[in-house]
């Protein structure tokens, strides 16, 4: 880096030490314990020079139901997944997030900070199947925080007088595909854009952000 070129600006420092990470799961029903965990993505992002937020990279899997799992038919009809399609080249929950959190460690580290947390859209439904998948993996390195997550249902509900997804997308002009919705690709992605946006609007309208060397 040249003496004239600004520092990268880290995640840590408007975080307290902790790398937000936009979580989305699409699942066989809404109990974490019984319901079969079907798709898992997550949405990486980073800041810019001046501050600015934006998504970087997703990392998404499709996921075998692990052997009992609960799959309700509406569930099914809902996201229009077919968790038996010979060509979802679905893996085992233990690889899915095994592959997933070694992202998100390597992503903590490079941003320097403590460790992640879970950002989602109706957070706690997102954490408890991510949480519930770990225990019955027997996963001992979760990155993510325990119980502390960042919920964009509430953000954007203080920001647009929006809860629902797509109406809180369309209200921070982010597009939104019906069509292409229930992804836990696609969903976490726009995820991400929601966030960063209401972020960034906080930044502008002069909400507090980590200073910032030229």
């Amino acid at each position: 880096m040249s003496s004239n070129e600004a520092p990268p600006a880290l995640i840590r420092d408007r975080f307290r030490g902790f790398l937000p990470v936009v979580i989305d799961v699409e699942t066989g029903g809404f109990q974490s314990s019984t319901d079969a965990l079907l798709e898992i993505a997550a949405t990486l992002v980073r800041m810019d020079t001046d501050g600015s937020m934006a998504p970087y990279r997703t990392v998404a899997f499709n996921v075998q139901p692990f052997e009992g799992a609960n799959i309700e038919q509406a569930a099914l009809e809902f996201t229009g997944i077919d968790p038996h399609h010979p060509f979802r080249e679905a893996v085992e929950e233990s690889q899915a997030l095994t592959e997933l959190f070694k992202v998100i460690r390597k992503e903590i580290k490079e941003q320097g900070c403590n460790r992640a947390i879970l950002v989602g859209h109706n957070a706690h439904f997102d954490a408890g199947f991510v949480n519930a998948a770990v225990e019955r993996c027997g996963l001992k390195r979760n990155p993510f925080h325990p119980f502390s997550h960042f919920d964009t249902a509430t953000l954007a509900g203080l920001a647009y007088g929006q809860t629902v997804l797509a109406k809180a997308c369309g209200e921070a002009g982010i597009e939104f595909n019906n069509g292409e919705a229930h992804s836990a690709a696609y969903d976490a992605q726009r995820t991400a854009e929601l966030f960063c946006e209401i972020v960034n609007r906080w930044r502008d309208a002069g909400g507090w952000m980590p200073e910032f060397e030229d």
